[in-house]
């Protein structure tokens, strides 16, 4: 059985920035390319495997009947909510985190299991920043809210598309880019995957944007991101400007 391949129900068209002043060096042949900026060069064999292991995590899909993702699901709930026990797996209680209804199995849909990964990485490893948005979410009107837990599997969806992991070789300098970070940390997407959160939130806000403008939001988290990526002095993930809004 393979994992649908319908987008979430927000998506959007495909876009691209580029800094002229960025040097690139991409050489690709049958199995092997090698990336290059500033003075560094990556294993062909390293970049080959961590990107191998990355695109595999993309493609599995969220089963509620396998144990381990009941278990994942278990783990987020308390990570998110840890003074509240969670009733079932299918519960109204969901709603509260921002799934669209009491099954959050539903909501994965087009990213996978690899969402919800993203979702306990960010707050496992950004625990103060992550709680900070749900607790924002709770306190501010229906009309300024998002739904927190199905933006998460949307950004997901979106870094999936702009690295091209999806594709089977890096078309884009962005992915060129990502390959590289890939390289020097094996978590540079899940890394990448908070910083765009936050830098979504903080788009969210700075626009006063409704549920109708979730679309432009992220897109114009997108080109953030690229622009981030893209600049010179960003060789790792940690490097990015936005990253340091994440604690």
């Amino acid at each position: 059985m393979s994992k649908s391949t319908h987008a979430p129900r927000v998506c959007f068209p495909f876009m691209l920035r580029r800094s002229k002043s960025q040097s690139y060096s991409l050489g690709l042949s049958p199995g092997h390319f090698v990336f290059t900026k500033g003075r560094k060069l990556i294993g062909v064999g390293i970049q080959e495997e961590r990107l191998r292991r990355l695109k595999n995590r993309t493609k599995v899909y969220f089963d509620s009947t396998r144990l381990e993702h009941q278990e994942a699901l278990r783990v987020l709930w308390s990570s998110t909510f840890p003074n509240e026990e969670l009733d079932d797996l299918i519960s109204d209680q969901w709603k509260k985190m921002g799934w669209q209804g009491k099954d959050p199995s539903t909501d994965f849909r087009g990213a996978g299991f690899i969402s919800l990964e993203n979702l306990l990485f960010f707050a496992k490893t950004f625990s103060l920043s992550f709680q900070c948005l749900i607790q924002k979410q709770g306190s501010m009107g229906a009309a300024w809210e998002y739904p927190f837990a199905v933006a998460g599997v949307n950004i997901t969806f979106m870094l999936i598309k702009m690295l091209d992991l999806d594709a089977t070789k890096p078309r884009t300098l962005v992915s060129a880019v990502f390959i590289h970070m890939l390289s020097e940390n094996e978590w540079a997407f899940d890394l990448l995957y908070c910083v765009a959160f936050i830098i979504m939130d903080k788009i969210w806000g700075e626009k006063n944007a409704s549920y109708m403008e979730f679309n432009d939001v992220l897109e114009s988290t997108r080109a953030q991101l690229k622009e981030e990526l893209l600049l010179d002095d960003v060789l790792r993930i940690e490097d990015m400007p936005s990253f340091r809004l994440l604690y």
